[in-house]
């Protein structure tokens, strides 16, 4: 029998009531709720930690541990609870272009959820960091969404499909992706490689990223911390010490570590040498 997750303690770990049904409201209280409660993180990543992603580890760690979580952990979550409460999910494969040019080919290591409801799909996405999507958007092309956060398309260009964020100048690529699904296999295989390879993103960086319920986010890049509507920067904090990191890991992402606690160098410039 597969693993049932706890839906009550997840439905209060998000601040939802937790009467679930498989229907577009629910769905759309779920994507926000998600976004504005868990944050995505890869402090485990970093700390040289393993990465687990069977349901019962997903949901000791950021249910039960009050932890976060990257793609794999972040949305295979969702799908968990998502297929349990009974919404026709899939697991999809994509690969993110964040800030890369269409002549660079990134690895495919993103994983999303797509959700059939009513003859439609929907995509459901609560990890790509500060681009995460607090609503779930529609499977429809070339159309400009709204959600609470940004503007969203997708747009199909150069044989591939593109999930795309307005951040108030231009449209700019989030991934790319075929609209295959990511079986269980592809998905251990890609979180054991973004997790371990020294290549990867993730091993090089400390991301952090938490939604607020008022159209607002929380970042975390490398010693510096930001609040930001959409492109514009509302408040910036330098990070200078271990104190003061982890101080900020527990008042703006609610991620509460003993004091003393050692992250490590990556993504804490103060302890590398110049």
């Amino acid at each position: 029998m597969s693993h049932q997750i706890d839906l009550a303690q997840y439905a209060r770990r998000i601040g939802l009531p937790g009467d679930f049904k498989p229907d577009l409201r629910t769905l759309e209280a779920i994507q926000h709720a998600h976004t504005c409660s868990i944050p995505f993180e890869n402090l485990d990543v970093i700390r040289d930690l393993p990465i687990h992603i069977e349901p019962e580890r997903l949901e000791d760690k950021m249910i039960h541990r009050q932890r976060g979580g990257y793609c794999f952990e972040q949305n295979g979550l969702l799908l968990a609870v998502l297929t349990q409460i009974g919404f026709d999910a899939k697991p999809m494969e994509a690969r993110v272009r964040i800030g890369n040019p269409r002549d660079f080919l990134p690895p495919r290591t993103h994983l999303f959820v797509m959700v059939e409801l009513d003859n439609t799909k929907w995509i459901v996405d609560a990890g790509v960091g500060g681009m995460s999507l607090t609503s779930p958007i529609k499977f429809e092309l070339d159309i400009e969404q709204e959600t609470p956060h940004e503007p969203r398309r997708i747009v199909f260009e150069e044989g591939v499909y593109f999930h795309q964020i307005n951040l108030g100048e231009k449209w700019e690529d989030v991934y790319e992706f075929s609209g295959r699904e990511m079986p269980e296999i592809d998905r251990e295989v890609s979180n054991w490689w973004v997790s371990t390879c020294a290549k990867a993103k993730f091993k090089q960086n400390m991301f952090l990223a938490l939604g607020r319920p008022n159209g607002e986010r929380y970042g975390y890049l490398n010693g510096t911390f930001t609040h930001r509507r959409g492109s514009e920067i509302l408040r910036e904090v330098t990070i200078s010490n271990d104190e003061e990191l982890l101080h900020i890991l527990a008042t703006e992402f609610g991620l509460n570590f003993p004091a003393g606690t050692d992250m490590g160098t990556i993504g804490c410039p103060w302890k590398q040498s110049t």
